[in-house]
């Protein structure tokens, strides 16, 4: 997934919003929220090109192991319920669920350790076949790209709709 988080962050952060699950002064916030939840597994990005030199599979740090956005989940649901009274505590769990959509997307075409720290075996449903140089050609050329090209759609659609109603 390369360019597809984004967008599935905004359809969810729209989907949360819109049925009411989050109640904050703004259902922008909420949209935003999950937007910044959806893209923020890959700031490992930085310490994998800066400090690590490429030598270890980013999906192997902290930032996409599936335990981490889970335990977020959690706090953040376990915070909302304990302490009813505060809006931003749901939006934690708004930005751990669009860390778990990240990693649900990673998953089509890229390894994802489901079962760290317990298991070290990734998952991933489909291969993309090393053919092109430089590496993003290959997923760019990939049947699955489609499917990142049919969420922006989505998410253009639904702001769309939005903007009309406004």
């Amino acid at each position: 997934m390369i360019i597809g988080h984004l967008p599935a962050g905004y359809i969810l952060g729209r989907w949360i919003a819109d049925r009411g699950f989050v109640v904050t002064p703004s259902s922008r916030l909420v949209v935003v929220v999950s937007m910044l939840g959806a893209i923020a597994p890959d700031i490992d990005m930085f310490y994998f090109y800066f400090v690590d030199q490429r030598q270890t599979h980013h999906h192997t740090y902290l930032s996409h192991i599936p335990l981490f956005w889970v335990s977020l989940l959690l706090v953040g649901v376990a915070w909302r319920w304990f302490n009813r009274s505060g809006a931003t505590r749901s939006l934690l769990a708004v930005f751990a669920s669009g860390g778990l959509l990240h990693l649900l997307l990673d998953t089509i075409v890229g390894d994802i350790w489901w079962l760290a720290p317990f298991v070290d075996r990734p998952f991933a449903a489909f291969e993309v076949t090393v053919r092109y140089e430089p590496w993003w050609w290959n997923f760019v050329l990939h049947w699955t790209f489609l499917f990142e090209i049919a969420l922006w759609l989505w998410a253009y659609r639904l702001w769309r709709v939005r903007e009309k109603m406004a």
